[in-house]
């Protein structure tokens, strides 16, 4: 049985319209090198070569490529090549333009307290489902590989599934026909119309649950963060192994994410969204 990692890791691309132009495909090699790269701390040009299938040439062109751009840096002495520095102000600008207002990183962080827990806040993006912070502690990790940038396995995390459930038919099903609803676990949803009736219950208790869905042994709940119109805009989440989760203790979770939630909720329709 795939873990969580490695079923998103082999999960196929989306479908594409039609077949991509040469300059798009250039892209495409391009972005895969960078992300050998990083994955593996560094790689050799023979590593990437081998690790894509693509030509040797063509690998060292686009590491070069990247290299001139400050995308990479060259290690020649050591025969590899690893992150350069203009990623760093790439990852700061995002961190900025998704980043998480102090009240509400304070109130996960609260969460986090109150819950025992591993605690999140997630969000929409684009079309995205989006983990923006997450506050943890050694005896109350985070699912591994929850973290700030993830958003995939939508169908199989509580904060998934409840903006799902937020969401109208349309705007779910190309979500789902995006990413599709691959199984992490015996126990995860991947039956559509299954997982449309489960929304459906989701959307009217207005705090889901996942059991065992994203990650064996684990258990996650989310409540829904709503603004000053009413709009799901985010939701914030907990994640505990299930044995410790007796049902007292599930209650006690619940009513702790509804008041984190309402919280949240309130700050947001304040309008006060920045700092």
């Amino acid at each position: 049985m795939l873990d969580a990692d490695a079923a998103l890791r082999v999960s196929p691309r989306p479908p594409r319209d039609s077949a991509p132009s040469g300059s798009v495909q250039t892209v495409e090699k391009t972005l895969a090198i960078l992300e050998v790269v990083a994955e593996r701390g560094g790689a050799s040009a023979k590593d990437v070569s081998e690790a894509l299938g693509y030509p040797l040439p063509t690998t060292y062109r686009l590491l070069q490529a990247l290299v001139s751009s400050d995308y990479l840096v060259h290690l020649r002495k050591e025969k590899r090549f690893e992150l350069g520095y203009k990623l760093d102000r790439l990852g700061a600008s995002l961190h900025r333009q998704i980043g998480v207002p102090a009240p509400v990183r304070a109130e996960i962080a609260r969460l986090h307290q109150a819950g025992q827990t591993a605690a999140y806040f997630a969000v929409y993006r684009g079309s995205d489902v989006v983990v923006t912070y997450v506050v943890d502690c050694p005896v109350h990790p985070r699912i591994t590989p929850l973290r700030f940038g993830f958003h995939e396995a939508t169908h199989a995390t509580a904060f998934g599934k409840l903006l799902l459930a937020g969401m109208d038919e349309d705007e779910a099903a190309r979500h789902l026909d995006r990413y599709g609803t691959p199984a992490l676990t015996s126990s995860t949803f991947t039956d559509r119309d299954a997982l449309a009736e489960h929304l459906a219950e989701i959307g009217r208790a207005g705090l889901a649950w996942e059991h065992e869905e994203f990650v064996p042994g684990m258990t996650c709940a989310a409540a829904g963060v709503r603004n000053g119109a009413g709009m799901l805009v985010g939701a914030v989440a907990i994640s505990s192994p299930t044995e410790a989760l007796t049902s007292m203790r599930a209650a006690e979770v619940e009513r702790a994410l509804r008041e984190s939630a309402n919280r949240v909720s309130r700050y947001y329709r304040s309008g006060r969204t920045s700092g």
